[in-house]
């Protein structure tokens, strides 16, 4: 059987980090609009934007025209603030696009001081130049509340912004909190002491209208999320940043990282600015409280999170991003399909290796290691604006590969799900490094159906070794699980198929 083209998580090239994405559908064509971290950075968003593209009848086809955008173009931009971070774009009633951006600097420093930028282009991904900030009618810089994290709806011809940031763990400051907490956090956010005073306060998830002119903004921004969520139905998963919108059918969903860091949550309402009810939680990137999974089991190593979701071809999908590098710093962007109740409900779904290919994978020809979904050995780490700084199983990359590395004793590598059309067959893997053991292959979540088994030897840590054996397994769609069991750490290039029926068992 011949192998058909596919798409796996994450589905961009794998040199390309394209985190905080916002994906949507223009004409026949599926557009990501995200920041661009670089591999290996040391900060967020370090790169310049570049617009990433498919055509709606090729999931797998995703492409390029190069930089759409650079932080120079922007008169704000300076050696304290050269970051662009999460964007969105929108339509106007003109036809243009419009790009809607903050600056930031070191580790997300300054960030939150505004001012929202836009930038102007008549295609989705061509070139964008610099046209204003978002203003008030008297032509002064809009600042009401913290102005960070836009997001922009057509909404039938009235152009609606959100945007917004809070405090993570749930650290609102309201009340007698905010006056004892203001002194300490207001350069944080850009504001002054009495801004903690008000209500509502600074931190917390906004809308505001445009105008036609896509700047200035119509009235005064309103609140739209308790700032504190702990006596609302969203007491554990409030609003942190992030903010996305849509609309679908009657209702508006309001999409956003909450205060845990690593999960996209969801709100509903059949208003755009006011009764927002908490919905749920549509995605962790490391699999927490999916089934009722604990912080402390997460699946791989958590951290930021930024994303929303689109219809493509008639099925939802949730884009989201993931860590690698054991760092903040560079992001992959990843995407799931999802499915949207009747009543509206969006019910959790798990990460996966095979998001937008409609499908499992098929096992056959080779896979790169890296397109594991969950990468962990136990004991994984919440990361948020950090490198971290033990050693852990994670994506790395060198001169010429990108590859898992520092995998050690009881290291689980998952990738959900493959397509196996024969019983039997050969499986080739590319090791590296000074570890001794065994490398279980397991076809189940328990990991108890172990359908092949490899004996790792010291090597060097330069050359790739390849380890081959037969597999044995039932026809059918299986989970693959590729388990060490010894000493020392060894990195993890490619895995291949070969559904040879004389194959040699080794299982």
């Amino acid at each position: 059987m011949s192998q058909r083209k596919q798409v796996y998580n994450p589905f961009l090239p794998l040199e390309v980090y394209i985190a905080d994405g916002e994906p949507h559908v223009f004409g026949d064509r599926i557009y990501l609009f995200g920041s661009h971290d670089k591999e290996g950075g040391e900060s967020f968003c370090m790169l310049d934007y570049e617009v990433w593209s498919a055509p709606l009848g090729d999931l797998s086809d995703w492409s390029s025209p190069g930089t759409s955008y650079s932080s120079k173009q922007d008169p704000n931009s300076d050696t304290k603030r050269p970051y662009m971070y999460a964007p969105d774009v929108v339509q106007g009633m003109d036809g243009n696009y419009y790009l809607y951006y903050c600056l930031a600097g070191w580790k997300g420093a300054g960030g939150y001081s505004g001012p929202i930028s836009v930038a102007v282009c008549d295609r989705p991904d061509g070139k964008y130049e610099y046209l204003e900030s978002v203003k008030n009618p008297d032509g002064t810089v809009f600042s009401q509340f913290v102005a960070f994290d836009p997001a922009v709806i057509n909404d039938q011809g009235i152009i609606r912004l959100y945007y917004g940031t809070a405090m993570p763990k749930g650290m609102a400051p309201v009340g007698m909190k905010g006056y004892l907490m203001a002194p300490f956090i207001k350069n944080i956010y850009g504001k002054q002491t009495a801004d903690f005073h008000k209500t509502p306060g600074p931190l917390g998830a906004n809308m505001v209208e445009l105008s036609e002119d896509m700047l200035t903004v119509k009235g005064e921004a309103k609140r739209i999320l308790p700032e504190n969520p702990k006596r609302t139905d969203f007491k554990g998963h409030g609003f942190f940043e992030a903010s996305s919108i849509r609309k679908i059918g009657k209702n508006y969903y309001f999409i956003y990282s909450s205060q845990k860091n690593h999960e996209l949550c969801y709100a509903i309402s059949q208003y755009p600015d006011r009764e927002f009810s908490f919905g749920g939680t549509i995605i962790s990137n490391g699999d927490v409280g999916f089934q009722e999974r604990k912080d402390s089991k997460r699946l791989n190593a958590t951290g930021t999170t930024h994303g929303s979701i689109e219809c493509i071809n008639g099925q939802w999908y949730v884009f989201y991003h993931r860590l690698t590098h054991g760092s903040d710093y560079s992001r992959q962007a990843c995407a799931e399909p999802i499915t949207i109740q009747p009543n509206g409900e969006i019910k959790q779904v798990p990460v996966s290796s095979c998001g937008l290919n409609g499908g499992p994978l098929l096992a056959e020809g080779s896979y790169p290691a890296t397109i594991a979904c969950n990468l962990t050995n136990g004991h994984m780490p919440h990361i948020s604006n950090k490198v971290w700084p033990k050693s852990i199983p994670r994506i790395s990359h060198d001169e010429k590969d990108r590859f898992i590395k520092d995998i050690e004793n009881r290291t689980n590598i998952a990738y959900k799900s493959f397509l196996f059309t024969q019983e039997k067959g050969r499986i080739t893997i590319r090791i590296r490094g000074k570890g001794s053991g065994m490398i279980y292959l397991f076809a189940d979540d328990k990991k108890q159906e172990k359908i092949a088994a490899f004996s790792v030897t010291e090597g060097g840590s330069e050359i790739w070794q390849e380890l081959h054996t037969g597999y044995q397994v039932k026809k059918g769609i299986h989970p693959l699980y590729f388990v060490y069991r010894g000493y020392g750490k060894i990195d993890f290039l490619e895995f291949m198929f070969s559904n040879d029926k004389d194959a040699e068992e080794n299982y």
